[in-house]
């Protein structure tokens, strides 16, 4: 279904506002298009090939949620947003993967910025991916940078046909996608709850330059956590906060259930950060305390050894009677003693971890 449409890095300066450029990575080579149309009794989930088939579906009684992944494709997008009748500013919006978690009642539609956070299972970097949401009358559309999300939960849900969610409207299946990404926020931070607990180990048992890179990557790692979530708190208020004839006062429930799983998360990553914090501290302390044992040994030695170099360096070796002046094979065996002694303290020293 792609047109061909070239990613742009950044929006080109002077254009009007509404201008449809894709800001941002991409991630997928074709736009694919997903429907689901489905009540309490029926259910029909197919790709759909072409946009213009969904201007039929918008005034049906069912609920219909429309999945776009891929957001390169200007046209397609600007396509749906005829349909649809979305604004311009929040198409431009949606093609700018760069945004900030956020929440706008537009009346006819509320528009929802999220961002859902994966782990690398190559590299076990956090990675983030925008998704925006729009609500309208009967539908959710919902546009992903690129295919594979934390939604299949609430697909087997809708597949089932049991439960709440094939009862209820489009304001639930909004408040079900969104539960999905906070939810799969706390599979993250178990994650980082395993890798920190093993990373205390390692800073109190044998701190290393490695320890000190993982503490500083944790670091980073909760703060793009942080980003994501903290907006995504006063946007969930938000939606609780105003009053809107999309939001049905059952479902508000459930969006303050969201609200406090936020909470939860944030709560989480601060007591997180606190830790990574703690660990730096104490690795600078061990790393410290590891440092003034080793000067201490170093001392001792000097100082046994600076009143003998004294010594030596104002009486010298003025003596008459010195055999090994006399041996042809003294002062290779001279070398010999100082590169074995360089040595030995060079081994000592490595084993002891001072180098």
């Amino acid at each position: 279904m792609s047109r061909g449409n070239e990613t742009r890095s950044r929006k080109t300066p002077g254009a009007p506002p509404g201008t449809l450029i894709h800001i941002g990575e991409k991630k997928a080579d074709q736009v694919k298009v997903t429907m689901f149309d489905y009540d309490a009794e029926r259910l029909e989930e197919r790709d759909v090939k072409e946009v213009s088939e969904l201007a039929s579906r918008k005034d049906l009684p069912t609920v219909a949620w429309i999945n776009i992944d891929g957001l390169h494709d200007t046209a397609l997008m600007g396509e749906i947003g005829r349909i649809f009748d979305l604004h311009p500013l929040v198409l431009e919006d949606i093609l700018n993967t760069n945004q900030r978690p956020k929440m706008e009642n537009l009346d006819k539609y509320i528009f929802v910025v999220l961002k859902m956070l994966c782990r690398s299972p190559v590299s076990s970097k956090i990675q983030s991916e925008q998704v925006s949401l729009v609500l309208g009358p009967g539908y959710v559309l919902s546009f992903q940078e690129q295919v594979g999300d934390v939604f299949e939960p609430v697909r087997q849900r809708i597949r089932s046909q049991k439960g709440r969610i094939c009862r209820r409207g489009s304001d639930y299946l909004l408040y079900a996608l969104i539960d999905s990404i906070v939810d799969h926020y706390f599979s993250i931070l178990e994650g980082f709850e395993e890798e920190l607990g093993v990373l205390e180990d390692g800073v109190f048992e044998n701190p290393t330059a490695e320890t000190l890179a993982e503490i500083q990557r944790q670091k980073v790692e909760l703060l793009r956590i942080r980003k994501a979530v903290w907006p995504l708190r006063e946007s969930i208020n938000s939606l609780l906060r105003e009053e809107s004839p999309l939001i049905d006062e059952a479902t508000e429930i459930f969006l303050r259930d969201v609200y406090d799983h936020t909470i939860q998360v944030i709560d989480t990553v601060e007591g997180f950060r606190d830790t990574v914090s703690g660990l730096l501290d104490i690795y600078l302390s061990s790393v410290s305390n590891r440092m003034n044992e080793v000067m201490k040994v170093l001392t001792i030695i000097a100082t046994i050894f600076i009143p003998l170099t004294f010594i030596a360096g104002i009486y010298g070796m003025n003596f008459d009677v010195m055999p090994e002046l006399r041996i042809p094979w003294a002062y290779p065996a001279v070398w010999l003693i100082m590169l074995t002694v360089a040595g030995f303290m060079l081994r000592y020293f490595k084993k002891r971890n001072w180098l």
